[in-house]
């Protein structure tokens, strides 16, 4: 099991910035890949970033916008995200896989809004 303890969610306008960040409650060395994913209204959940120590990914639509970042020596990742849009409205997820295991936390809340 892994407890996620998220924070960094709220209210921006168009083109804002937020900074999500999210810390696993099990030692760095079990984790294998953390992220995050998205769900807005009635949409099914996404993955949005993923970082492991193979490579990083991220869905299209955020490419040049969300930046991912890990802390090498704890359980911690990050997640930049610039130039916010409307459509980028959602609840967003921290996500650690560890071996065959994943585990969600309870999820933050985006508004973009004007």
């Amino acid at each position: 099991q892994a407890q996620l303890v998220e924070s960094g969610g709220g209210l921006v306008q168009p083109g804002g910035s937020l900074r999500l960040s999210c810390a696993a409650s099990r030692s760095v060395f079990s984790i294998n890949a953390m992220g995050w994913y998205r769900q807005a209204p009635g949409k099914e959940r996404e993955l949005v970033a993923l970082t492991s120590s193979s490579n990083t990914i991220y869905v299209d639509s955020v490419k040049g916008r969300f930046t991912i970042s890990r802390d090498s020596t704890k359980s911690t990742v990050s997640l930049q995200m610039n130039s916010l849009k409307p459509e980028d409205t959602a609840v967003y997820y921290c996500y650690v896989r560890i071996g065959s295991g994943h585990f969600w936390g309870q999820g933050t809340q985006v508004t973009v809004s004007s």
